[in-house]
């Protein structure tokens, strides 16, 4: 297996099971190296990290799953993504904590030592027993130099659990801890980002965003260059402060947000559209909508499609945009692409899943594969498949 490759991370949420029909035999496998599983939840008065959809992360049962079991044996997703661990062994499983919903639980927990120490073994508890390959903080944002100070705190503490969780599985593999970055300049300049990324294995930066309902104006979302909020910026920003370029891992979006009674970026606008699953919010694989036209500033790298009748402009990455993306994170030499969320992507047919609006496939490819393809080999270092103390018995046994 050959290290060193690019990383390519899929966040697969745990709720597209549902009205999305996206289960994880749907998830793009040959295209991914990391698959971020969002969102565990935390409790603020206690510190404990807990799974948010206890249905969906272990109990549904796919095909091939038995009904009438003896023991206390683990399903849901989880079986579904260690099954995929095991048939692809260059695929590795973090579950993500946190998340924009959950993050206000964070500040309490990260300033006190013991919220903290409860965080971090039940977080480890959580790893063990559901056969995943590392953790994830999504801490969106801190918002004083006190919580900045205590996420360096349960980073480190965090890595230091994982480090000796795997001296005492007497496992030669390191357990991966990664956090979601801000890109949005009040955001990221409040961290101590030197401290953090000594115990980090890469940082995925959320490069998307700029712009939405909350603007005056109609603006680009997830352009590399200009505007007032870009990647590029933010990137070097975090390369300025130490982090080296081989663990910045840049986030691309599968999705658009929607700008209506506008004349386009830079102008201004009035409301949003209906999206896809939430107002102003549309999937890329139903992009661009039918009836309006496609747009691409190779200068900015950004595109997005405008509809005349309606005064609709759609800023969202197309499949040029995703070849500008990975030529530009292999030229940068970054560590690779990530993607929210691989649900929004394009190239699976989801059956049983409702058409209209916002909801109707567009023609095209993928664009997790579109970047991989642009940005070069990925990564093939082996994921870890043993977990014996897990409390499930399948899991124990390896899933056989």
């Amino acid at each position: 297996m050959s290290a060193g490759g690019k990383y390519s991370v899929g966040y697969f949420v745990n709720w597209g099971i549902y009205g999305r029909k996206f289960p994880p035999s749907l998830i793009p496998v040959d295209n991914l190296t990391h698959i971020l599983y969002a969102f565990a939840n935390l409790k603020a008065d206690t510190g404990e990290v807990f799974l948010s959809d206890t249905w969906a992360d272990q109990e549904i049962h796919y095909p091939g799953d038995s009904w009438n079991d003896q023991r206390k044996n683990l399903y849901g997703n989880f079986k579904a993504l260690y099954k995929l661990k095991k048939d692809h062994r260059h695929l590795k499983v973090i579950l993500s904590i946190g998340g924009w919903t959950y993050s206000p639980s964070f500040h309490p927990i990260v300033i006190n030592p013991a919220l903290r120490s409860k965080f971090v073994a039940s977080s480890i508890r959580l790893l063990e027993d559901n056969g995943l390959d590392g953790l994830d903080i999504d801490y969106e944002y801190p918002q004083n130099d006190e919580q900045a100070r205590g996420y360096v705190q349960l980073l480190r503490e965090l890595r230091q659990a994982l480090d000796v969780h795997a001296q005492r599985k007497g496992a030669n593999y390191r357990f991966l801890l990664t956090i979601a970055a801000p890109c949005g300049p009040d955001n990221y300049k409040k961290l101590h980002v030197r401290e953090m990324d000594q115990f980090l294995d890469f940082w995925n930066m959320m490069a998307y965003d700029f712009a939405g309902s909350w603007d005056k104006v109609a603006g680009h979302q997830a352009n590399v260059f200009g505007g007032p909020i870009n990647a590029s910026q933010a990137i070097n920003w975090y390369i300025a402060q130490g982090v080296p370029r081989d663990k910045i891992v840049m986030g691309i979006p599968l999705y658009g947000r929607s700008f209506m009674n506008t004349e386009g970026p830079g102008s201004s606008f009035q409301g949003i559209g209906p999206g896809s699953w939430e107002q102003g919010v549309y999937d890329y694989r139903v992009l661009p909508l039918p009836g309006s036209y496609v747009f691409q500033d190779e200068k900015l790298i950004a595109s997005w499609s405008y509809d005349y009748q309606k005064k609709e402009m759609i800023s969202y990455d197309n499949e040029q945009v995703g070849r500008w993306k990975g030529d530009w994170i292999r030229r940068e030499q970054l560590r690779g692409s990530m993607f929210w969320e691989l649900s929004g992507d394009k190239g699976t047919a989801r059956e049983g899943m409702e058409g209209g609006p916002g909801k109707d496939p567009q023609l095209g490819r993928s664009l997790v594969a579109v970047v991989k393809e642009a940005m070069g080999d990925l990564d093939r270092s082996p994921n870890w498949l043993q977990y014996e103390s897990s409390q499930f018995d399948n899991m124990r046994a390896g899933m056989p």
